[in-house]
């Protein structure tokens, strides 16, 4: 933490709870994807994972309604996508067709909400992990990250197989 605070720009300018939400994706990330996605996820297998549930019966969208709520205000807002969709950086395989229909609200289909949902974690997964974020020093992300835990937190609940 010494370190990071001395040399990784604009770190020590984060407040402790933004450092913190980062600091806990990435354990909930790892543990996601230990758990849930048998040590690998890519966004095909991520998908696989949603259809999978739905044709379980255990997708519960419903659950996700906060955070799809969120990201819905983060990124369409007055008929347009915002600035913030393009910082994403969807990629072909990432659904982006898939997320713009549902983040615009023409689209309500239960699994393709929790896709959404997902795919949109994953993003930050990569920019973080990647590098991306760094280009702004991961300012103004305490509520992408809160958001993206509670969703990891609640898939590994209903399907991380977790030992109480």
């Amino acid at each position: 933490m010494q370190w990071l605070l001395a040399r990784a720009p604009g770190f020590q300018a984060l407040p402790e709870e933004d450092r913190a939400a980062i600091f806990n994706f990435t354990f909930l990330w790892s543990l996601f994807e230990a758990k849930v996605m048998g040590n690998f996820a890519r966004a095909d297998l991520i998908c696989a994972k949603a259809d999978a549930w739905r044709d379980a019966g255990t997708l519960e969208a419903d659950q996700y309604d906060a955070e799809l709520a969120y990201f819905r205000e983060r990124y369409f807002a007055n008929g347009a996508f915002t600035h913030h969709f393009a910082h994403l950086h969807l990629r072909p395989a990432d659904h982006p067709d898939l997320v713009r229909s549902v983040l615009d609200g023409s689209n309500n289909d239960p699994r393709d909400r929790l896709l959404t949902v997902l795919m949109i974690v994953w993003r930050f997964r990569n920019n973080l992990f990647h590098g991306e974020k760094w280009a702004y020093q991961l300012q103004d992300q305490l509520s992408n990250f809160t958001h993206a835990n509670a969703v990891l937190m609640r898939l590994l609940e209903r399907h991380g197989q977790l030992a109480a």
